[in-house]
């Protein structure tokens, strides 16, 4: 199939199978006349990229996958294990940025910069603390 009709079956623009194909993502296809002919497996090779890429996966570590799958290899399991620990984290940060930003809505001051736990926050980023130990702080007292 060429690079258009590959286009439309996967949704994925033209220029971005070919930089794909420039990473390595996507084998470098046959060409007739000086076109692109991709076979048949391309299609689901795109699908792969699109389910890491919409999972969080960067480029670069769907490279590290689609290399790492072979037989012999558990190398995607690494991956994997690598990006739930990122996840984890991501979570967590956004959970206590969640609460501290709820703590603001429910802050009774007008103006937040006139609030001492707002204040003392600030105070403790300066310091050198997280986010996360700046809100600790403030709410165990």
């Amino acid at each position: 199939m060429t690079i258009g009709e590959l286009a439309s079956r996967t949704g994925v623009a033209t220029s971005a199978l070919r930089y794909w194909e420039e990473l390595g993502l996507l084998p470098a296809p046959a060409r007739v006349s000086g076109q692109r002919r991709y076979p048949p497996s391309a299609v689901e090779l795109v699908g792969v990229v699109l389910l890491l890429r919409g999972v969080g996966f960067t480029l670069r570590e769907v490279r590290a996958f689609i290399g790492s799958r072979s037989p012999a290899s558990d190398g995607w399991r690494e991956l994997y294990e690598r990006k739930l620990a990122e996840l984890d984290q991501r979570i967590a940060q956004a959970q206590v940025a969640r609460t501290a930003i709820a703590h603001g809505l429910a802050c009774p001051h007008k103006d937040i910069l006139e609030c001492a736990n707002f204040v003392s926050g600030v105070t403790a980023l300066l310091a050198g603390c997280s986010v996360e130990e700046a809100h600790s702080q403030i709410h165990s007292r």
